[in-house]
């Protein structure tokens, strides 16, 4: 009975996020037909549409519980599904030239990012939480990191608002940075590996380019992701040597273990058996078509979640600070790439 009502529960907030779909599916159509191609992919357009609702209405509590199920529930299922499509060729063909750029990226970005912050005269906290969400994944190393360095709940809705709202505008734009720069689908996947803040944003960032785009640049980013292990780890063994956080070295080298969700586990799982043969290829075709819908209905909900209104709350200093850190990211991981020769 208990899981009944929770399954009811989810309805009102998955429906509305289902009629944000399929307004972005039926506009991709339209514009198919008028334009010969979709200029915006309807993972784009589901995200975009999310937003502006969500910063013109404000959901009644019912609608909270399918909100979310379809930006992480649902988000996490499509991004499993994906791993069926995904070889790892692509990634063992460019080998250390791109692990090393993945690893400067990142390191790099942490760094100027925070010096940037501080130089702004934000926080030390606030400058680390806007320094590892920039650098790795957005919201996800923002909501680890938070208790490492016991920062205050302002700062982390603060931070968590400004990359929802600016990954958003980085999914929009990287399709037409990467055409300016005149990336091909491979570069341009990985650009968007190396910048985009979370997973699921690279599948709408790299869409448009190209299905070889999409797999490079979603494997790119797994391996972005797992930097935020050692870094909490390091965190957490600074943080306990200044007796902050409280924590030892033990359990930040435990935190890096936990912080590998079982869905990327799972998408690298079929991602193997896919690599290695073990897939039947008749189960490909299925999974890649589930895997898109379900993304255009995960993409509106998180886009129901991001408030635009929640950039102009947080004063013009840390606006500066944010986006100077994101362009610090761009441009440190397309010099990478051209140093590296994957551009």
């Amino acid at each position: 009975m208990e899981k009944l009502l929770a399954c009811r529960s989810l309805l009102p907030g998955l429906a509305v996020c289902c009629a944000v779909a399929v307004v972005a599916l039926v506009l991709e159509r339209a514009e198919t037909v008028a334009l010969g191609k979709p200029w915006l992919e309807a993972l784009v357009i589901a995200i975009v549409l999310g937003a502006m609702a969500r910063t013109a209405w404000t959901p009644p509590a019912r609608f909270d519980p399918g909100i979310q199920c379809a930006a992480k529930a649902v988000l996490e299922l499509a991004v499993v599904l994906m791993g069926a499509t995904v070889g790892f060729g692509a990634m063992l063909a460019a080998g250390g030239p791109l692990l090393l750029a993945i690893v400067v990226t990142v390191a790099g970005a942490i760094g100027a990012s925070f010096l940037l912050g501080r130089l702004f005269g934000l926080p030390t906290r606030m400058a680390l939480l806007v320094a590892c969400g920039n650098a790795i994944c957005g919201n996800s190393a923002i909501a680890a990191i938070a208790p490492v360095i016991d920062a205050d709940g302002d700062d982390v809705a603060t931070s968590i608002a400004f990359t929802a709202v600016l990954g958003i505008v980085v999914v929009v734009a990287m399709p037409l940075v990467a055409a300016h720069l005149g990336l091909t689908a491979a570069g341009g996947g990985i650009l968007a590996g190396l910048t985009v803040y979370a997973v699921p944003q690279v599948l709408a960032a790299a869409g448009p380019m190209g299905t070889a785009a999409v797999q490079l640049g979603t494997l790119v980013k797994l391996v972005r992701v797992l930097a935020l292990g050692p870094v909490v780890a390091v965190l957490s063994l600074l943080m306990a040597r200044r007796a902050i956080a409280g924590g030892d070295s033990a359990a930040g080298w435990g935190r890096m273990f936990l912080l590998v969700p079982p869905f990327i586990l799972a998408f690298l799982g079929l991602a193997a058996l896919h690599s290695l043969g073990l897939l039947p290829e008749a189960w490909v075709a299925p999974a890649h078509r589930a895997s898109g819908l379900l993304t255009v209905l995960a993409m509106a909900g998180l886009g129901l979640c991001v408030d635009v209104r929640s950039v102009f709350a947080a004063g013009l200093r840390m606006v500066c600070v944010v986006t100077l850190s994101l362009l610090l990211l761009g441009g440190l991981a397309f010099g990478m790439m051209r140093l590296t020769g994957l551009a």
